[in-house]
């Protein structure tokens, strides 16, 4: 019994030690951890936004605000973080920011 609480006793220490690593590597890299948390959840939504981005023109005047402001989010999130961390999903970050552009200029131009 008592050496079944040792290991996991042990295990925790690990966790908490791995923990403890990734938040001190964060932190070298020159980012916060709210900073990169955000950017994981804004790298989802990156690819939720990239597959609108295939159809942006047939979306509703409030699919278009949606996708405008949640954009704009991942755009924020992204700025946040080294380049060096999003450069895979950089394609797909050019294709939505081209497709927030477009979708500007009609709104401007429909005003």
């Amino acid at each position: 019994m008592t050496g079944f609480l040792v290991i996991i006793f042990m295990l925790l220490i690990i966790v908490f030690m791995l923990i403890g690593l990734a938040v001190a590597q964060i932190k070298m890299a020159g980012m916060n951890v709210k900073d990169f948390w955000t950017f994981i959840k804004a790298n989802e939504t990156l690819n939720k936004l990239y597959a609108f981005s295939k159809k942006y023109e047939k979306l509703t005047t409030n699919e278009q605000l949606v996708f405008l402001r949640e954009a704009e989010r991942v755009f924020e999130a992204f700025d946040k973080v080294p380049n060096v961390l999003w450069e895979e999903d950089y394609q797909k970050y050019m294709e939505v920011l081209s497709t927030y552009k477009d979708i500007k200029i009609v709104r401007w131009e429909s005003n």
